[in-house]
C-alpha cells in the first residue's frame, strides 16, 4: 500500500478499534453498574449509544474501503478488511434487531429475567472477532 493510503487506512481502523473497544467493552458494561441506573434507563442510553456508534462505525468502514481500494494492498489487508466488514454488516442486519426487539419488549414492561436472549452473546463474540480482525488489519496496513 502507499504511504497515504496506509496512514488513513491504519488512523481510521485504530480510531474504529478504539470506539469498540472504550464503548462495547467498558460503557456498556459499567452503565449497569452507576447508582440509580435501572434496567429501563441502561437500556434506553445503550440504544442511543450504540446507535451512535453504528453510524461511526459505518462512515470508518467507508474511509477503510476507500483507503485499501486507492492502494495495491496486501491478501491480508483484503482479508481482514472484509472480515471486519462481514462482521459488523452481521451486527447491523442481524444481531441489533434482535437486541432492539429485546429491549422494546422490555421497555414495555417484560420482565428481562423471564425470557433470555442469547443476542446480547452473540453481539459480544461479534465484537470480539472485529476487535481481533481490526487489530490485525491496522498493523497489516501500517506493515507496509
Amino acid at each position: 500500500m502507499n504511504t497515504t493510503s496506509a496512514a488513513v487506512a491504519g488512523a481510521a481502523t485504530f480510531l474504529w478499534l478504539g470506539m469498540v473497544l472504550a464503548i462495547s467493552f467498558l460503557e456498556a458494561p459499567l452503565k449497569f453498574r452507576a447508582p440509580g441506573v435501572t434496567i429501563p434507563i441502561g437500556l434506553g442510553i445503550g440504544r442511543m449509544v450504540f446507535r451512535a456508534l453504528n453510524l461511526v462505525e459505518a462512515a470508518l468502514a467507508v474511509i477503510v474501503v476507500a483507503a485499501v481500494a486507492t492502494a495495491a494492498p496486501s491478501t491480508t489487508v483484503v482479508t481482514f478488511t472484509a472480515i471486519t466488514l462481514a462482521v459488523l454488516g452481521g451486527q447491523l442486519a442481524v444481531v441489533r434487531p434482535r437486541l432492539n426487539r429485546r429491549s422494546d419488549a422490555v421497555l414495555a414492561g417484560e420482565d428481562p429475567a423471564r425470557h433470555r436472549s442469547r443476542a446480547h452473546l452473540h453481539y459480544v463474540a461479534l465484537e470480539l472477532v472485529k476487535v481481533l480482525s481490526l487489530l490485525t488489519l491496522g498493523c497489516a496496513v501500517l506493515a507496509r
